[in-house]
Formats: structure tokens, sequence, C-alpha cells
């Protein structure tokens, strides 16, 4: 696949989508997964981001079919991560939620891939390049505002 000239959008995003895919793996290599997958890890921290939600909802979240969600709020349920409760407005739906175990683990795993980042910031990039870092950011931001 040919590759855009560098210093345009398309290049530009091409090297945020590949930089950010390998910062969030390395991230997750820090952290005890405690035997879950991706899968349930990602439910877990949608969970706990968005507060208590329908697999359905999950689903569509995170574009996935409904029977695997299905699995992974079962297995992440057997864990104790995870709670379902008969959704007051529609009975025949559950309304999933994490349980503070859910949550500990998913605090636990974000500050974990902080710390490592945090080192791995300190270790290898100068006080120049850490303001650096610091802009981009805030440009990143300023592209992802509603």
């Amino acid at each position: 696949m040919p590759q855009p000239p560098t210093g345009t959008a398309a290049s530009t995003a091409r090297a945020v989508r590949i930089g950010v895919g390998r910062l969030r793996r390395r991230m997750r290599e820090h952290y005890d997964r405690d035997q879950l997958t991706a899968s349930q890890i990602a439910l877990l921290g949608r969970l706990d981001r968005g507060g208590p939600s329908t697999a359905a909802a999950l689903a569509a979240a995170e574009g996935v079919r409904p029977q695997s969600v299905a699995m992974s709020i079962a297995a992440l349920e057997e864990r104790g991560m995870v709670e379902r409760r008969p959704d007051p407005s529609d009975g025949r739906r559950q309304i999933v939620s994490a349980t503070d175990l859910g949550r500990r683990f998913t605090a636990d795993a974000r500050s974990a891939g902080e710390d490592w980042l945090a080192g791995a910031l300190a270790d290898r990039l100068s006080a120049d390049e850490l303001r650096t870092v610091d802009e981009a950011m805030r440009l990143l931001e300023r592209v992802t505002e509603r």
C-alpha cells in the first residue's frame, strides 16, 4: 500500500493510529490481566467509565455481536466482576454493572499502565520532548472535541 506524503493529514492520521495502537498494547502488557480476555477487559472498562448498561448497548458500543458480549458478561459475572439485575423499565432485559471488584481491577490496570508509561517517558525523553508530547496531546484533544 503506498504511503501518503509525510506532513499531510492522511500521513499524520496513519501515524497517530499506529502509535496509539502500539501504546495501548504496551500499556496492557504491564498489568495483571487476571486471565481475562481483551474483550472482557474492554467491557469491564466500558462499564467502569460509562456506568450500568444493557448487553445490547454494550455490543453496539464495542462493535461486536450480542452473543460475544453475553459470553464475556457470563465470564465476568462468574469472577464476581460484574452483576446483572432486571431492568426496572423492561423486566425482559437485564442491566449489567461493574462490581467493586471489577472497578478495582480496572483502576489497578489503568494505574499499572500509566506507571509504566510515566517511567518510559521519563527514561526515554528529554524535558523538551516531554513538552512536545504534552503539546501534541493538547492538539489531539482539540481534534477529538465535539
